[in-house]
């Protein structure tokens, strides 16, 4: 049965399945252990036919009685007492968008039907599970039928699947059916979809989309799709999803704004997050400086190989930024103090965690600097066969890192992202 003064969490096998009525009032807690506020709805995609739904995020009420919204990806844990987050909350004003249901407030009490045999039942709560990919899904519906003269009915756990009738509108052809039809896409594959939709349809989704998801497909777009959707943005939208963006990419787009336009959304972004980006816009656009990622895994010369092998699991982490670690002295944050060197992830494999990563550091490998041209990058790279390297100043200050996958944003044609795949390789012109 359901408890109804607790947090009803049931561990399955591996997975943890959380009902979401349970989560209401429960407090939210930030990284240090400080409270946010409290969960006060839990926003979900429903998507077609059956599919479970989407969990998007924690609707959140911070003081003085203000509702934001934090994305699933920004929740580290949820136990009986507190949902832990990880990062900084964005105190932007909750507004729900086109295909958004808040579960707690429109899924439960609904009459839904069974699948099975067409009874007509109660929906008493829904829970969401944890998928390999990270991304929570409704999974289970625990539903009520009304049995003789019992006044609560008999309670039980069904499918997702094994009832039918919580979307109104599952027959319609309009931005409902395409959000859950894009809704499982890659990034890449999001924005190829985009670029091929009429502006009103691309309007329609981009609304739709989550400042998180939205800047993901913004970084795989043509550049003039970008431009076009950002003017298409409220500013303060625009800034929110320029911060959700890597800031190697989100300078590349303000690159390519008119100044004042650049200069305004860059003052309404958060100062730690448009600091990076700033100092990325003072380097020309084919030289290291232009091409490189301010945010490496950087680590100080004391932290254990432990340390950095937790660190290179983040699964956010793209695979060329995940092959190395540099290793500098405080601060750690670019610009960092002394640059020392890299610890490749094959050294750390061989060496006992308790390890300092100190003693692993690859010294041998220069650093280059901010001027550095695009050919000479390309070449140092291929010579001594990296996937990254790092970029510091006079000082040795590391200013951040370039991967192979900026230099190859760099060489391939302006227009490689419209052509099909087999078309990539093909010069200019052709």
């Amino acid at each position: 049965m359901l408890g109804s003064g607790n947090l009803r969490i049931m561990a399955t096998g591996t997975t943890m399945r959380i009902f979401l009525a349970r989560l209401a009032a429960l407090t939210v807690l930030d990284p240090r252990g400080d409270q946010v506020g409290r969960v006060r709805d839990v926003v979900v995609s429903l998507r077609m036919g059956s599919a479970p739904p989407r969990v998007l995020g924690l609707v959140v009420e911070v003081q003085p009685r203000r509702r934001v919204f934090i994305p699933m990806g920004q929740v580290s844990s949820i136990d009986a007492d507190a949902v832990v987050m990880r990062g900084r909350v964005n105190l932007r004003r909750f507004e729900r968008r086109a295909g958004e249901t808040l579960a707690i407030t429109e899924l439960l009490d609904r009459k839904v039907t069974l699948v099975e045999d067409g009874t007509t039942v109660t929906v008493a709560d829904v829970a969401m599970e944890q998928a390999r990919t990270r991304d929570w899904f409704v999974t289970r519906v625990a539903v009520r039928t009304s049995t003789g003269f019992r006044r609560r009915g008999q309670l039980s756990t069904v499918e997702w699947e094994a009832v039918t009738g919580f979307a109104h509108t599952e027959a319609d052809q309009g931005t409902t059916n395409l959000l859950a039809a894009i809704d499982q896409l890659r990034a890449p594959d999001l924005a190829h979809v985009l670029h091929e939709l009429s502006e009103k349809r691309r309007t329609e989704v981009v609304a739709a989309l989550d400042d998180e998801r939205l800047a993901d497909v913004l970084e795989e777009l043509p550049e003039d799709d970008q431009v076009a959707i950002l003017a298409g943005l409220e500013q303060e939208r625009a800034a929110d999803v320029l911060e959700a963006m890597a800031p190697d990419d989100a300078a590349d787009l303000l690159g390519e704004l008119a100044p004042d336009e650049a200069a305004r959304l860059l003052d309404l972004m958060e100062p730690d997050e448009a600091g990076p980006v700033r100092r990325l816009l003072t380097y020309s656009d084919n030289t290291a400086g232009g091409m490189m990622t301010s945010e490496p895994i950087i680590l100080s010369p004391d932290a254990t190989v432990a340390e950095a092998l937790a660190r290179v699991r983040d699964p956010e982490i793209p695979p060329s930024l995940a092959a190395q670690v540099y290793v500098c002295r405080p601060p750690t944050e670019t610009p960092t103090g002394k640059f020392l060197g890299i610890a490749h992830i094959q050294r750390l494999l061989r060496e006992p965690p308790s390890s300092l990563v100190s003693g692993v550091v690859d010294t041998q490998t220069d650093p280059l600097g901010p001027d550095v041209p695009l050919n000479e990058v390309t070449a140092h790279l291929a010579t001594y066969n990296l996937v990254a390297i790092p970029v510091v100043d006079d000082a040795d200050h590391l200013l951040g890192a370039v991967t192979v996958d900026d230099v190859l944003d760099h060489l391939l044609p302006d227009d490689w992202r419209e052509r099909p795949v087999g078309d990539v390789g093909a010069p200019r012109g052709t």
